[in-house]
């Protein structure tokens, strides 16, 4: 009877965890209560901390994607013909016509590098095609496409990574149809990219296989009604929504496009107060999408920050630097009557990055509180990242956190890092590097401790446990195991409500706006404690590619609030 009932144990656990291989099991295990309330997240006066993690990387962060190797990719422009980090030795310089003198030269600086976040070491990376104020985005292999630039670059596509060791870009020119600079590049339900926009491109078209040409560009006349006498349609917001269709907004307006049939599905309410876009340059993201409120599936866009219509024309011109917005809008795409719902940041800002938290929380980190972006045409750094919590009730969204010491004004960006930090970088306001200026060209690089990363909390933060079952690839729809541990073990009363599993897709981010970022907070179906201080949870992955387009993530096991370090994962 022991032996029999050994084996029913070891065969229930195997089946509810849906993996290989499971550690034996010598007692029957509780399980938390299904519907049992969680608790409220936890709470501290922690207002995060700041410490710089290389004094010179050598190249100001224009653009910037971490890749699922825990490496970043960096680049700015090469039009400087000059950084703060060399080719090394047997790496030949770029030869380029001198505007000036039309004489030939050589440039032997880098304007990218491979940036390894674990120790914080650089690696000098070639890149020919001018990329300067280009677009991309993590394809489903772990390749970085960047697509567009400036002059030969505007037609051109750049592939970095994809399971090689020490990659190098590999550049196709001329293979776009239209010129593609300020434009952007969002991964579509089925993997493949789509490039919007672009300075007087008013179309889009989808990105070919590498080494092949684009088919055809497609007439966008939406992007030509929202360029106003200072553009401010440039970087346009692009959101996939859970139905395959993509949110554009531009300037102030926004629609729903079918990207199959090329028609608009919907169009959404005018945003008053002011452009959005670049140079205005707002902030947007989409807020987690939870699926475990069944078949309606919410899908929330917010908007924040930017500047008035004729801000860019007063700051080029008359260098009067506007203030920049304050106020943070929210709409639900998915609603039958979408409206926008306005609140008040703590302070203007302009050229900030909004990132999508591994707990569900929103930070604005870096730009400033007056002028817009482009060279020159902005003063008064933002130094103060907030942090806004879209579940509590309005009025108590936000917090202000503990400010740098370190201006990141225009060409300034950031990014979510596996450990939950946020890592810093950029800033350069002028046209080359300059040392000795209000606002100095940028490499130095810093990391970020969001609140949860305080120390209070280690013995409630999750760990994913290294041998964890569940599956380095995942299928839509798939049900998988997680097996996870917490250091303080004395809280009895956990539920499965007190948990959350989210899946973070890491952006492209350049000039204030990640493009691809979403955080899709999984269904849980089942948690129980397998021993002292170690959980197992069964949960159910994403139903399809239009709620999270294929490719890697990085998975979450958030405890009240408290996010544990990332894991990479797969889904297909």
């Amino acid at each position: 009877m022991a032996l029999l009932l050994k084996i029913l144990l070891i065969l229930t656990f195997s089946s509810f965890l849906a993996v290989d291989a499971q550690p034996k099991i010598a007692m029957p295990l509780p399980m938390f209560e299904a519907d049992a309330p969680g608790k409220p997240d936890l709470e501290t006066n922690f207002g995060g901390s700041w410490e710089l993690i290389s004094q010179d990387s050598g190249v100001s962060a224009m653009h910037v994607n971490l890749l699922p190797t825990n490496k970043i990719i960096v680049y700015d422009a090469t039009i400087y013909r000059l950084s703060r980090l060399r080719y090394p030795n047997g790496v030949p310089c770029v030869p380029y016509i001198d505007f000036n003198t039309k004489e030939e030269r050589q440039d032997c600086y880098a304007h990218a590098m491979e940036y390894d976040i674990e120790t914080n070491q650089v690696r000098a990376l070639r890149v020919t095609q001018e990329p300067w104020c280009s677009c991309g985005g993590l394809a489903p292999d772990g390749t970085l496409v960047s697509s567009g630039g400036f002059l030969e670059g505007a037609k051109t596509v750049r592939f970095i990574g994809g399971g090689c060791k020490n990659c190098e870009w590999r550049e196709y020119g001329d293979k776009l149809k239209d010129e593609r600079w300020y434009a952007t590049q969002i991964l579509l339900s089925n993997g493949d990219f789509i490039v919007i926009g672009g300075r007087k491109a008013y179309s889009y078209e989808f990105l070919p296989k590498e080494g092949q040409a684009s088919e055809k560009p497609y007439f966008f006349p939406f992007l030509y009604e929202t360029s106003d006498i200072d553009e401010n349609n440039l970087y346009p917001f692009v959101h996939l929504s859970i139905d395959g269709n993509l949110f554009v907004f531009s300037n102030n307006r926004s629609l729903l496009l079918n990207p199959i049939t090329n028609k608009v599905v919907r169009t959404f309410p005018v945003l008053p107060g002011g452009s959005r876009n670049y140079p205005a340059s707002g902030m947007s993201t989409l807020l987690p999408i939870e699926l475990d409120s069944g078949n309606n599936i919410k899908v929330e866009v917010i908007i924040c920050g930017g500047n008035t219509h004729d801000s860019f024309y007063l700051a080029e011109t008359k260098k009067v630097f506007l203030p920049a917005l304050q106020d943070c809008n929210r709409m639900i795409i998915t609603d039958p009557n979408p409206t926008w719902d306005t609140e008040q940041m703590p302070s203007r800002r302009t050229m900030g990055d909004a990132l999508v938290l591994p707990n569900g929380h929103v930070l604005f980190i870096n730009g400033a509180q007056n002028g817009t972006a482009a060279w020159w045409d902005a003063d008064e750094p933002n130094f103060h990242p907030v942090l806004y919590n879209p579940k509590k009730p309005k009025g108590q969204r936000f917090k202000v956190l503990n400010p740098s010491q370190i201006a990141r004004m225009y060409h300034s960006t950031s990014a979510v890092l596996p450990s939950g930090k946020i890592w810093v970088a950029g800033s350069n306001t002028h046209n080359t590097y300059k040392d000795n200026d209000k606002f100095p060209t940028e490499t130095r690089v810093e990391a970020f401790s969001p609140p949860y990363l305080d120390q209070n909390f280690d013995k409630f933060r999750p760990q994913i446990i290294a041998n964890t079952p569940v599956q380095k690839k995942m299928n839509y729809g798939a049900k998988f195991g997680l097996e996870f541990s917490i250091l303080n073990d004395e809280d009895h009363s956990l539920t499965k409500n007190d948990f959350k599993v989210t899946m973070y897709f890491p952006p492209f981010t350049t000039h204030g706006f990640s493009m691809n970022q979403r955080l899709v907070v999984l269904k849980i179906l089942k948690i129980i404690k397998s021993s002292k201080g170690v959980y197992r949870a069964r949960l159910e992955a994403p139903p399809s590619g239009s709620v999270a387009p294929p490719g890697f993530y990085l998975i979450f096991v958030v405890h009240r609030g408290v996010p544990s370090k990332g894991m990479w994962v797969k889904i297909e």
